[in-house]
């Protein structure tokens, strides 16, 4: 069986990365899982040795290539990489038995091999197996991946996302990217510039330049499109930017009005946004086709921060009409609204998971921020972060993993990016070259 990757949209992966896919060998044994329904997850070991360099320009390639993967697993806190210094086997060839009894003695539950290889087209080859080592069975098919050379992380993050969706059951996550503001220079003199790079910091990319305020970018669901606030013209407006392009163009272009917080539905085909007209802010929808603008909130209230659900039946956003700022859900099309925070404090950028199941939320109160999440009706509320400054969180694709920023008393206003797991577990900074601030994860590539 043969699929073809997408594009990725960005000028060094115009030419696509082929993903082909070929079984080795299936298996009937009852898969090796590890439960994800509690917050309290013991994290399975695992190994993976060095992959087995086919060619001798894969030498190098074979030694990245299995670091991202025990780095993209270890990263999710699930897994704990067995040390290679600790391996009694090696694995010297791909098709190669393997010696289930070593790796039974250091205790690695689940074992990763693979080989890597190139054609003389400049093509980079890797495929991999994934076993139960006390079943003594593969789990699943192995694999091949194929791409230009340098798309060698993507092979990377495509392994181990197979490998953690064989492992967990879950849809992974690790072959996205994220649109964010990057951030440098002093508080009183920050400069602000869109930028987009692997979700786990890495080929960090600027789509725009620093001589304009850019804030709150959200990639379109194909990842082809970002659409962002900008002060280019003095004024907040909307702009939507083709990721790869140099210009980008003003969604609502209203001379004396101002435009901002957008979001694409979950077709694409239309942006809600906030728009301001004299001293009233409302929720406003524009089909990207024609341009054709509707009014969904008719409120003398501040109302903003809007984002569809999955199903693109209904509208979460923030609103000081109860006196606070506090949610509300709204059908898409406009209507009544219905409040959904009860708690203690403000609420602020709602974000709908892409499972439709739980609503994440920025919160204020007694003086500390929270990344927090509850169900749509406004139940079960739980704070998973408290700091001097947490907000603007963004949904992994798999709706597992938040990612948000966080600015650090002290550090100059500097901010940074973090991400966090659902159950409030494995919180960590993600690296960045600068700070970075306003994430938006896109999908699976």
């Amino acid at each position: 069986m043969h699929t073809r990757l997408g594009l990725s949209g960005l000028a060094q992966m115009v030419l696509a990365l082929a993903l082909m896919l070929t079984p080795f060998m299936a298996s009937a044994q009852e898969p090796l899982r590890l439960t994800l329904d509690s917050g309290v997850v013991e994290p399975m070991p695992y190994a993976v040795p060095n992959f087995v360099p086919e060619s001798s320009d894969a030498m190098v390639h074979s030694e990245n290539i299995s670091r991202v993967i025990a780095d993209d697993l270890t990263g999710t806190g699930l897994f704990r990489e067995i040390g290679r210094d600790a391996h009694i086997s090696t694995v010297s060839s791909f098709g190669a038995p393997v010696q289930f009894a070593d790796w039974k003695a250091i205790n690695s539950q689940a074992l990763i091999t693979g080989a890597v290889s190139t054609d003389g087209t400049g093509r980079i080859i890797v495929k991999f197996r994934v076993w139960d080592v006390f079943a003594g069975q593969e789990l699943g098919e192995g694999m091949q991946f194929a791409s230009t050379a340098d798309g060698w992380r993507r092979l990377a993050h495509k392994v181990a996302d197979q490998v953690y969706a064989r492992l967990t059951g879950e849809t992974p996550y690790f072959d996205s990217r994220v649109v964010f503001v990057s951030e440098t220079g002093p508080k009183n003199e920050r400069q602000k510039r869109l930028a987009v790079m692997d979700y786990d910091g890495a080929n960090v990319q600027y789509l725009t330049d620093s001589q304009s305020i850019v804030l709150a970018p959200r990639f379109s669901p194909n990842g082809d499109r970002v659409l962002y606030t900008s002060y280019e013209t003095g004024f907040p407006r909307v702009h939507v930017l083709t990721v790869g392009d140099v210009r980008s163009r003003i969604l609502q272009a209203n001379d004396g009005v101002m435009s901002f917080a957008p979001r694409f539905s979950p077709d694409g085909r239309t942006v809600v946004y906030s728009l301001t007209q004299g001293s009233n802010t409302d929720i406003w929808a524009m089909d990207v086709a024609s341009t054709a603008t509707r009014r969904l909130s008719v409120s003398p209230a501040i109302e903003t921060a809007p984002s569809y659900s999955p199903d693109g039946s209904q509208i979460v956003f923030e609103s000081d009409r109860s006196g606070t700022q506090q949610l509300y859900v709204m059908p898409a099309n406009g209507g009544e609204a219905v409040r959904i925070s009860f708690g203690q404090g403000r609420y602020g950028t709602p974000v709908w998971s892409p499972r439709g199941d739980l609503i994440a939320f920025t919160k204020q109160n007694e003086g500390r921020f929270h990344i927090g999440v509850m169900r749509t009706d406004g139940s079960e509320e739980r704070l998973l972060t408290a700091s001097f400054l947490d907000e603007g969180p963004s949904w992994a694709p798999n709706g597992r993993v938040l990612m948000f920023a966080r600015e650090t008393q002290g550090a100059q206003g500097a901010s940074a990016l973090y991400s966090v797991d659902i159950s409030g577990r494995n919180l960590k900074r993600v690296r960045t070259p600068a700070g970075g601030s306003d994430p938006s994860w896109g999908p699976l590539q």
